[in-house]
């Protein structure tokens, strides 16, 4: 045992004392230009290291460096910069002079995918012959490289003709065996919009047909998306999917996407290419599809007032984008195909939605928008401009036996008006926002609300308790009941609505106890209605007959007016019993006059 300890002690002594002599006799400073070459060879890429190397043995031998760059032919800016480098090396080859690293690890690095960073081609160029010797094969991406390290750095991301995004925290770690197959794990986050998403992921990559082509999986993605518009406990998610890249043609693939977002799932697969003409198709499904969670909302904010809700969520100005005016979607063509089993949306639950829409740089089709909300279904296709702003969109909605209160909740009007809903007509406008439709649509309509239901007053009872007010010749034969709605078999119109000014023509409804008809405006971004019913109470009264026969065949004024959080009303039955009266009053002389014409001649 002892001469074991001894042999090892013995051992240890010398791989120290020879790595010492090999530190020391060995310049990593020699092996400076050999980087520069071997980077500039095999990228096109020109690494710069600012100053000396140096040796570090604990716990790994490596070669320290300070401040160094990675920049592409042409770039205006380099790709890479770092504050640190470290290269861990193989010890054996050094034994021969020769550099043969095992990792890179940068610390404080900033990364650049902008199109200032980009590979250009100089202006000047010589075109070579088209007849030309192809380029040497790549040979593969890692070379001498087993690992990639990059800590507490910044990666700034900018889409062609888009918005700078910066992915902060950067940590990141990619690793490779027999230069096959290449492990990846990530961990930042992104700030915008007084909003921060964390992002972590692990996934594998097979790389050996690289740059060529890429693939691999991610098999574990998790975000935390939290800040303003956002429950207080943000919106959590995870989720794989595996993708390929073709760098050739600039394809990618992305399938078996399964996501999870809160209470939300999607699955599916996404494809398309990233070249000059950015396109992509869509294909996803999902069993549930929470809008009101993702955006912030919940049964409250889907009523308040739409003004309220847009200054609660909005960002400050500083905050904003700084070119809003650009939307992303015209610079590229897509096409989406969306299948949702259970969809909520500003607190309606809808079902079996199906979304199928064409992006066509800006100008977006709607060819098919359906679904069902209960017993009932909504068709909504349609076309988006986004080439400008505000968007522009022109809708041709076709509804049948929706229920109607939720749907006026959700455009955050009083859900004072209840039924199944039916609709077909046309709108238009500027802007997509709830605010924006309250000011900037217009349209027209065909109206009509089954099982109708008016929260807040009972028509037939006001009618039949003025009346009886102001007569006691007739009562009502059956009170109407001392509910505070007024129930209707049928209520139809004909609505057009102009920059917020909701017009109603021919309003006509009733039940077998009385009728109604009429017509007025709603002023949706004032909150204010004036409305005139025409009330024919057909049943229900007790009394003189004469009487009763003359209301029954009346249309006593009922007008609604006022704010919607103070409705005010009028009803002129004294008017009405006034013009009776009179009018009997002159049929009764009329009949004197024809039984004594004696008398009316000396009078």
């Amino acid at each position: 045992m002892r001469r074991l300890i001894t042999t090892l002690a013995i051992l240890f002594v010398v791989v120290v004392a020879g790595m010492t002599t090999l530190v020391l006799l060995v310049n990593p400073n020699d092996f400076r230009n050999y980087m520069v070459q071997q980077v500039e060879q095999r990228s096109g890429y020109q690494l710069r290291i600012e100053d000396d190397l140096r040796w570090h043995v604990w716990p790994q031998l490596s070669i320290l460096a300070g401040r160094m760059s990675v920049t592409a032919p042409g770039a205006q800016q380099p790709v890479v910069t770092a504050e640190n480098m470290r290269l861990d090396v193989h010890l054996l080859p050094l034994l021969s002079h020769q550099l043969s690293v095992k990792q890179v690890m940068l610390k404080n690095a900033v990364v650049r995918l902008t199109p200032d960073s980009d590979a250009r081609r100089p202006d000047n160029a010589p075109v070579g012959p088209s007849d030309s010797a192809p380029a040497e094969p790549v040979r593969g991406w890692t070379f001498d490289i087993n690992g990639l390290e990059v800590t507490d750095s910044l990666l700034i991301w900018q889409p062609p003709q888009g918005e700078e995004i910066n992915f902060r925290d950067l940590n990141l770690t990619l690793s490779q065996d027999n230069r096959q197959q290449a492990m990846l794990s990530l961990v930042t986050r992104v700030s915008r919009d007084q909003r921060e998403l964390q992002l972590a992921l692990n996934g594998t990559m097979n790389v050996a047909e690289y740059p060529h082509r890429l693939s691999g999986a991610v098999e574990e993605l998790s975000w935390q998306l939290s800040g303003a518009g956002l429950p207080a406990a943000g919106v959590q998610g995870k989720g794989s999917l595996q993708a390929e890249w073709l760098n050739d043609s600039q394809r990618f693939a992305l399938r078996n996407v399964a996501l999870t977002l809160g209470e939300s799932q999607l699955n599916g697969t996404v494809s398309g290419s990233l070249s000059d003409a950015p396109a992509f198709t869509i294909d996803m499904q999902a069993p549930r599809l929470d809008l009101d969670t993702l955006m912030g909302l919940n049964s409250q904010a889907a009523t308040s007032n739409a003004a309220q809700a847009a200054a609660r969520v909005r960002p400050p100005v500083i905050a904003e984008p700084a070119h809003s005016e650009a939307s992303p979607l015209n610079g590229l063509t897509a096409a989406l195909k969306l299948q949702v089993d259970a969809l909520r949306w500003r607190g309606m639950d809808l079902q079996q939605v199906a979304l199928e829409a064409n992006n066509q740089h800006g100008e977006v089709t709607l060819s098919r928008f359906s679904g069902h909300a209960g017993a009932g279904e909504f068709s909504l296709p349609g076309t988006l401009d986004m080439r400008g702003t505000p968007a522009q969109a022109v809708l041709h909605p076709t509804l049948r036996n929706i229920a109607l209160a939720p749907l006026l909740a959700a455009f955050s009007l009083p859900p004072t008006l209840d039924g199944q809903l039916s609709l077909t007509g046309q709108l238009s406008g500027s802007g997509l926002s709830i605010e924006d439709f309250h000011h900037r649509w217009r349209g027209e309509a065909d109206v009509e609300l089954n099982a109708a239901r008016i929260t807040g007053m009972n028509f037939q009872q006001l009618v039949q308790r003025a009346v009886a007010r102001n007569s006691d010749r007739v009562s009502s034969e059956e009170e109407a009941g001392d509910s505070n709605q007024t129930r209707l078999d049928k209520l139809q119109a004909q609505a057009s609505l102009q920059d917020g000014l909701l017009r109603l023509q021919g309003l006509q409804g009733g039940t077998s106890r009385f009728q109604l008809s009429g017509g007025g405006q709603l002023d949706l971004a004032r909150r204010q209605c004036d409305i005139t019913f025409g009330i024919q109470v057909t049943h229900g009264w007790k009394g003189d007959s004469a009487l009763i026969a003359a209301l029954q065949q009346s249309a006593i004024p009922l007008r609604l007016y006022g704010d919607w959080d103070n409705l005010q009303y009028n009803l002129q039955v004294d008017q009405l019993l006034r013009q009776r009266l009179e009018s009997e009053a002159k049929t009764r002389i009329d009949q004197w006059k024809a039984r004594h014409p004696d008398n009316a001649t000396s009078r």
